[in-house]
């Protein structure tokens, strides 16, 4: 453990400690009148719920760092298997929470298995790629079989995310196998091929779905389209985004001040969640947003800076997966908050509060940090 923490990037992660640590701290003024109001408990009921989740975070995140890939292949397949099976019974079973089929209970909180998938895919392809890849590139094999076996691995959580109605978390996901995919060992004209042929499967799923239920996305989630005017309706589907306008446009340059936000009481519902940039921009203003941008910036350039000096190919593309994943769930979240795109209601890295989610952010940091840690050795 030592030695892992003496070849860790360091600044990375004074980054993570310093930003769950913002995060945490915001949580108290953001979720406040929640907590309040509507738990009837303590103004720092989130807080401390949050803490608990950022400890056992970084508790796992030490493990992680501290157990070498070669140790990988033993487990990776057997958790892939659970991830897949526990995101397939919520399909069939789960209780619809927020529109979404994506929750198990476990009492302390919501476990969410297809936020456990995002870190668990990164990995299995990352592996696979690594596997696979003087195959991939032979012009003289026949590699068929494991361009299926990473299709599979790739796409087959998100379609089943779908199925759970959660959008935004699908989208993350195929996207993350997207990146993957196009930076991958495989051959140009294998990639056209593979693209044609589950393009096609894709259409065909999309054909059968609408064939047995008569849709493909709920009135709900339609309903998040109508997002270029959503003052305009104000009353509907436009609620959350023109409350979150106003807070934005009230915080100006320098914020009304810490604690001082107006928009969290009533207005903005669950602000500190997927909301809780707009309470962030109403108390600190432009310059306080401006540091998180800057904030997100060097972190992605960290990371990825990792990917670039990976002395193995599963530590270049875990490090790729992981920018793609933060990169991902800031530009869906914000994009929607400034109705840009569809609101589709996916956590904040470090600002939102959130169990599942922060347990795999962390995790997925800490992975990178091996990556880190394996190429200083080498």
């Amino acid at each position: 453990m030592k030695r892992a923490l003496k070849n860790c990037d360091k600044f990375l992660l004074f980054l993570t400690i310093v930003f769950s640590l913002y995060g945490l701290f915001n949580l108290v003024t953001a979720s406040s009148r929640e907590a309040v109001t509507h738990i009837n408990g303590s103004m720092f009921y989130y807080f401390f719920r949050h803490f608990i989740i950022l400890f056992v975070g970084f508790i796992g995140g030490l493990i992680v760092l501290n157990t070498p890939f070669k140790k990988y292949p033993k487990f990776l397949p057997l958790l892939f298997i659970v991830v897949l099976a526990l995101n397939i019974w919520l399909v069939l079973n789960g209780s619809s929470t927020r529109g979404a089929n994506n929750w198990i209970p476990l009492g302390f909180f919501n476990l969410q298995p297809s936020e456990i998938a995002k870190p668990v895919v990164i990995v299995c392809l990352a592996f696979l790629f690594d596997k696979f890849s003087d195959s991939l590139q032979n012009v003289k094999t026949k590699h068929g079989d494991r361009i299926w076996t990473i299709i599979i691995v790739g796409v087959l959580l998100p379609a089943v995310v779908f199925l759970q109605k959660d959008l935004g978390t699908a989208v993350i996901l195929l996207t993350i196998f997207v990146v993957l995919f196009i930076f991958s060992p495989i051959l140009f004209k294998d990639k056209i091929k593979t693209i044609v042929v589950v393009s096609i499967i894709g259409v065909l799923g999309i054909f059968i779905m609408y064939s047995i239920q008569g849709y493909i996305l709920s009135r709900a989630q339609l309903a998040r389209f109508d997002y270029h005017d959503p003052c305009k309706n104000y009353a509907t589907s436009g609620y959350q985004i023109c409350n979150a306008y106003i807070a934005i446009n009230k915080g100006g340059l320098l914020g009304v001040g810490i604690g001082k936000s107006s928009q969290k009481y009533s207005y903005i519902p669950e602000p500190h969640t997927d909301m809780v940039f707009a309470i962030i921009a109403e108390e600190n203003g432009l310059v306080g947003v401006t540091i998180i941008f800057i904030v997100y910036i060097i972190l992605l350039y960290r990371i990825l800076r990792i990917a670039r000096l990976s002395s193995t190919l599963k530590g270049r593309y875990i490090a790729l997966g992981v920018a793609t994943y933060i990169f991902m769930h800031i530009f869906i979240n914000l994009g929607g908050l400034f109705g840009l795109i569809p609101l589709t209601g996916v956590p904040l890295p470090f600002l939102s509060y959130g169990g599942s989610f922060t347990l795999s952010l962390i995790i997925s940091l800490m992975i990178v940090q091996r990556v880190h840690i394996e190429s200083v050795d080498k």
